[in-house]
């Protein structure tokens, strides 16, 4: 494997436009961008699971890395020149550091920062690239999220996964109500459910369900349709999971009844503390809550019909 030269760029973050389309004419290959302004908001995007690593979030946010690599055949020297030339003239504040590396592990330092985590008693969730993990028993659900990553799930994620594994039973068919990425149908029959469906009124969020139900090998056991639910869902499930927000899950309320087996239960999370009162009044009227999960300010509620 070629050893190739790395050259590091700290600009402030307001700069980092226009620092990245230079670093673009001194490489345009071999780059990526360390940018940390808005670290919880695209993690939220890309997978619809907060798991970042701590070493991520303890980042400075007001600057922005910019790496570059240069191939053996290029001039790391004459790139060097350049940019610190071009910098100089546009007014840009900068840092710049250079070193040797090796191909492979350019192109695979991003992925250090991502661990296997476990959530609740029975699952582990893992990138899907590390093979260095013992599940110890757990159902294993693989996620391929991109560079927002990390160790430590969402609250609101996490409490509807660890109420999930604990009301899942065999053969138990699961609705998933604005299923973002698909982890909870996914989590679902994993632990056991005959078959789950999701409904998102989001395009991009079913491609990516559908996307990480194969990763995890269960593609034909989950179902994920584009609109809202009740257009079109129908029939009645075992388990349904609504990890939306509260005012969704206030005017759901009503309607997901119909939607009920007999004995089935209904888990909602994605509920600030501050309108976790009015969220249950309104969810009281038509069932019992059974459980109450709280953790960081964020609640979750399990309810079964009266």
């Amino acid at each position: 494997m070629a050893e190739w030269t790395e050259i590091k760029i700290e600009v402030e973050s307001e700069d980092a436009e226009r620092a990245e389309a230079a670093a673009h004419m001194a490489a345009p290959y071999g780059i990526y961008v360390e940018d940390y302004s808005s670290l919880e908001a695209e993690v939220l995007e890309i997978a619809n699971i907060d798991l970042i690593d701590e070493e991520l979030l303890n980042k400075d946010r007001s600057k922005v890395i910019i790496h570059i690599y240069i191939s053996p055949e290029d001039n790391p020297a004459e790139a060097l020149a350049f940019l610190r030339e071009r910098y100089t003239a546009q007014g840009i504040k900068f840092k710049i550091t250079d070193g040797s590396c090796m191909e492979e592990d350019w192109l695979n330092n991003w992925k250090k920062y991502f661990n296997p985590i476990k959530v609740g008693d029975r699952i582990l969730i893992r990138p899907s690239w590390r093979d260095d993990y013992e599940p110890d028993g757990r159902a294993v659900l693989s996620l391929d999220p991109g560079i927002a990553f990390g160790t430590g799930t969402h609250e609101t994620t996490r409490l509807c996964l660890e109420a999930l594994e604990k009301h899942i039973k065999p053969n138990d068919r699961m609705l998933d109500v604005g299923c973002g990425s698909g982890i909870l149908s996914v989590a679902a029959v994993l632990l056991g459910a005959e078959s789950a469906l999701g409904v998102d009124i989001d395009e991009m969020a079913v491609k990516t369900a559908r996307e990480n139900a194969a990763l995890n090998g269960v593609g034909e056991k989950i179902k994920v349709i584009h609109g809202n639910l009740t257009d079109r869902v129908s029939g009645r499930f075992d388990v349904i999971a609504a990890n939306i927000v509260a005012d969704a899950i206030i005017l759901l309320s009503e309607d997901i009844k119909s939607f009920m087996a007999d004995g089935a239960v209904y888990i909602m999370s994605g509920i600030i503390d501050s309108r976790a009162d009015e969220v249950k009044k309104s969810v009281e009227k038509s069932f019992d809550i059974i459980e109450e999960y709280l953790d960081n300010g964020w609640c979750c509620y399990v309810a079964v019909k009266k």
